[in-house]
């Protein structure tokens, strides 16, 4: 037996070995000098198969032996054995010292790859003797090539994976080893991704519209295959539109049905419908009204059955009561028979606060300021000084507000003999406008007056914009490099500013403007408006990440009913589509909530949300509201029913309107939803107590054109009615108010209120604190700190080999689709906080972002962890219950 190369591990000897058959004498030699006898240890035995004597030698060789030579050759031992036969010299045996270096040559380097390409990871171990041996690991599990034939592990220690699949994704590990130590390199994240593909185009859907101009649309998914860990999203469209059109049906009425029998106020009624056609699809509806009344008794109706109960009640009393009234008759006639056109001034102050009740005498006939006859009762328009106007008209009197008042006459002035003056002059042109002047009317009452048309039997119905002139509420703020929050107190419409969205040391006055007045959008075909037209500015401003833009809208969301479009104003005042809600694209993204849509956009302009109902079931969200106020004459008191779109800004003008008439909310306003079916709405006064109060006759029920509500375009409509006590001993007042959509929904508002304001109880709609958070800049803008924003966007940004990557945490929180427009930011999960920001701007706790990422399993992202949070971070407490 020769002597085997041996190493020294650390500072243990090591042993060689030396056996002859036959032999006299064994001795080693080290590095050419022989090794002291004493240094040797002699075994003999005798060999059992020949019976001749076998002789083995051992000697020690230390780490100090090794260390202390210093030849040209590794430090080496043979064994010279003599016998009879002569003498025999052993191969050399070679001491070494064991070791292995700590670092490696080169580490393995993460990649990412397309599924099926080629994966070569690279390793050289560190320097050691005897050389290391290489294993590799991934996700800490060894890999073994003889059980995977993609994978390669044999050449010069690179690990090679022939064609990638979505299981090679994970962290790659190089082992080294040797007899002395083990050594791990670096671990390489290998992501093996896959780009998106578009499937096949869908089939073409029906037009949109069964009629008139519509749309047809068909598109494809980026599902061959889905975009993963990463991979590049399909470029290109995913829907495609072509105009498709046909004609639409316009309604015809049917006969009118027979009167109905004559009722207590003397009057009967009969209806028709609108069916030979019925209108359908947006065809034009039918003109005129669906029921009409008339007197059934030829004008000698008898004013009440209750005045055989007072005659009998009162019979002690009846010549007083009959001479009374033949002098007040008397009076009257005397009076109409003497007047001229003229303005008889009472000092109301006492009675209305300040504001001036103004009583106008009948025209004479002939006179060319008589107001035309064909006026209804009760016609209201919705802007006024706040006080009550009344006309005397010898038929019935009439609840104007200024600007019915002053617009049919020319140049007149009027003169008040108690707060403020004004002259009366008269020209011979058939209209006039008002002129206010200045300090005679309540603080921000200043205004232009519109138009009064005449009236035919339709309308109870008025546009307040024609009468509004502020055309546009706007708030502005600062904002800089740290970003904030910009909102327009009470209508919805705000403007998020993200963290980094301005260059740094810059600063930008921005400003939030909302169109009060007539639309600037001409809208095309059965398109309406949903929403308020915003502006933000200023318009040549640019943006490193996008902001958001939230405005309200009224539409019930759904995708087989609305086909929702955004649009902006151009430069040159056109408005231009931007995009549609379901579309695919990277300029853009719109993300509709129940009530408000959320535009993720990289500048300013002007912009409003449209939508084209695509069937019958589309639907509109009204808000209904009832409003009250004591009339000129003290025994009427006055009811005003709006039905408008379910914005905040369309509701906070009717409150502003309502304030300066001095109304006041009756009931708590309730949601109607209105179907696009073209059948009307029909709005009633129900259940007045009938010993106290009376409605004025054919007031009672009053029918609105669908057209009104459907293309109300923002702009509040409503209903009046009158209702007089009987006498001034009664303040209560309760009765129901029944709005209903023909062949559709209905609600029912209870009023129970008091007529006198010191006992009346206030129904405060808008909280009092929404009017102090206008403009918000830095950390207490955002909800989120930005140290855990930072922490969320460095681990969702990472791709992971889980998927776990921003595309899930979009899913979780609710985005759902036009995924592409994230895939093209710097940072996907940055611009995806910027949006639940905005989707929640008012103050709560953070769970929903904390329940989403705890679904995703990132636990060390919950923000729990943030002890060490920045000082300048709201102060929130890290728990499920209040927040991350």
């Amino acid at each position: 037996m020769e002597p085997e190369d041996a190493y020294i591990i650390k500072s243990n000897p090591i042993i060689l070995r030396c056996r002859a058959m036959p032999a006299i004498q064994i001795f080693f030699k080290c590095n050419g000098e022989w090794v002291h006898q004493n240094d040797h240890w002699f075994e003999e035995s005798i060999d059992e198969g020949s019976g001749l004597k076998v002789l083995e030698v051992l000697i020690n060789v230390t780490r100090q032996q090794v260390e202390d030579f210093h030849g040209s050759e590794d430090y080496w031992c043979q064994c010279v054995a003599w016998s009879n036969l002569g003498t025999s010299k052993s191969r050399r045996a070679s001491v070494r010292i064991a070791y292995l270096r700590k670092n490696f040559e080169q580490d393995p380097q993460g990649k990412e790859v397309p599924i099926e390409g080629m994966i070569v990871l690279h390793c050289r171990p560190p320097e050691g003797v005897p050389t290391a041996e290489v294993e590799w690991f991934k996700n800490e599990e060894p890999i073994d090539s003889l059980q995977d034939e993609n994978i390669d592990t044999r050449a010069d220690h690179n690990l090679i994976i022939r064609h990638a699949r979505l299981s090679d994704s994970g962290n790659y590990t190089c082992m080294a080893s040797n007899i002395v130590a083990k050594r791990r390199s670096t671990s390489a994240t290998v992501v093996v991704y896959v780009n998106g593909g578009w499937s096949s185009w869908l089939e073409w859907s029906a037009c949109s519209v069964s009629c008139g101009r519509g749309v047809q649309k068909r598109s494809r998914t980026c599902t061959n295959p889905t975009p993963l860990n990463g991979g590049t999203f399909c470029v290109g469209s995913s829907m495609q539109k072509v105009s498709c059109s046909s004609q639409c049906p316009e309604g015809q009425w049917k006969e009118w049905g027979e009167w109905s029998a004559c009722s207590p106020e003397c009057e009967h009624q009969r209806e028709r419908e609108c069916t030979i056609p019925a209108t359908a699809n947006g065809g034009k509806p039918c003109d005129g009204m669906s029921q009409e009344s008339e007197n059934c008794t030829d004008g000698l109706c008898i004013q009440g059955a209750e005045n055989a109960s007072d005659i009998a009640l009162y019979s002690g009393l009846g010549a007083a009561i009959i001479a009374v009234a033949v002098l007040v008759v008397g009076i009257t006639l005397y009076r109409r028979s003497q007047s001229e056109y003229g303005v008889d001034v009472i000092d109301s102050s006492a009675l209305t606060g300040g504001f001036q009740t103004f009583n106008f005498k009948t025209v004479r006939q002939g006179n060319s300021l008589l107001l035309n006859s064909s006026l209804q009762p009760d016609l209201t328009v919705s802007r006024t000084y706040s006080g009550p106007i009344c006309f005397q008209d010898p038929m019935d009197k009439e609840i104007m507000t200024e600007s019915s008042i002053f617009n049919p006459l020319t140049d007149i002035k009027v003169k008040v003999q108690s707060s403020f003056m004004v002259s009366l002059g008269v020209t011979e042109r058939p209209d006039f406008h008002g002129k206010t002047i200045s300090g005679t009317f309540p603080h921000g009452n200043n205004r232009c007056f519109g138009t009064l048309h005449n009236r035919n039997k339709t309308p109870y119905i008025q546009n307040l914009s024609s009468i509004s002139s502020k055309s546009e509420m706007r708030v502005c703020g600062i904002f800089g490099h740290q970003g904030g929050r910009l909102v327009m107190p009470n209508t919805g419409v705000s403007l998020l500013i993200p963290h980094e969205a301005i260059a740094e040391d810059n600063s930008w006055e921005i400003y939030l403007s909302v169109n009060q007045g007539e639309p600037s959008l001409q809208l095309e075909g059965s398109e309406v408006l949903l929403g308020p037209e915003v502006t933000c500015g200023p318009l040549d401003m640019t943006f490193s990440t996008p902001v958001a833009l939230t405005i309200p809208h009224c539409a019930e969301v759904s995708i087989e009913h609305w086909n929702v479009r955004l649009k902006r104003r151009s430069q040159q005042g056109k408005w231009e589509e931007v995009m549609s809600t379901d579309d695919e694209t990277t300029s853009f993204y719109c993300l509709l909530d129940p009530f408000a849509c959320h535009i993720l956009m990289d500048s300013f302009g002007t912009y409003a949300l449209v939508g084209e109902p695509l069937t019958d079931c589309a639907v509109k969200q009204l808000k209904v509201a009832v409003f009250g106020c004591m009339s000129c004459n003290s025994l009427d008191y006055n009811l005003r029913v709006y039905c408008i779109d379910n914005t905040p800004c369309a509701f906070q003008e009717v409150l502003s309107d309502e304030r300066h008439q001095g109304g006041q909310l009756l009931e708590e306003p309730k949601l109607l939803h209105f179907k696009g079916n073209t059948f009307s709405i029909q709005i009633s006064v129900l259940d007045i107590p009938p010993f106290l109060w009376r409605i004025k006759p054919f007031t009672a029920c009053q029918e609105v054109p669908f057209s009104r509500v459907w293309c109300s375009n923002q702009q509040p409509l409503h209903c009046a009615f009158s209702l007089e006590r009987y006498t001034p001993a009664t303040t209560q007042l309760s009765c129901k108010i029944c709005v209903r959509q023909v062949k559709g929904h209905e609600l029912i508002l209870q009023v129970q209120t008091s007529i006198l304001e010191n006992e009346r109880e206030t129904i405060t709609f808008f909280a009092p604190e929404d009017n102090n958070f206008l403009a918000h800049t830095g950390p207490k803008a955002f909800k989120i700190p930005h140290s855990i924003r930072q922490r969320i966007c460095a681990t969702f940004d990472t791709p992971n080999s889980k998927g776990k990557d921003w595309q899930l945490l979009a899913q979780k929180l609710s985005i759902n689709r036009n995924l592409c427009y994230f895939a093209t930011k710097s940072s996907p999960s940055a611009v995806i906080l910027d949006l639940w920001e905005a989707r929640h701007p008012y103050d709560g706790s953070l769970d929903s972002l904390a329940c989403a990422l705890e679904e995703i399993g990132r636990t060390q992202t919950k923000l729990s962890l943030v002890s060490d949070t920045h000082s300048e971070d709201p102060d929130f407490s890290y728990s499920r219950q209040n927040g991350l």
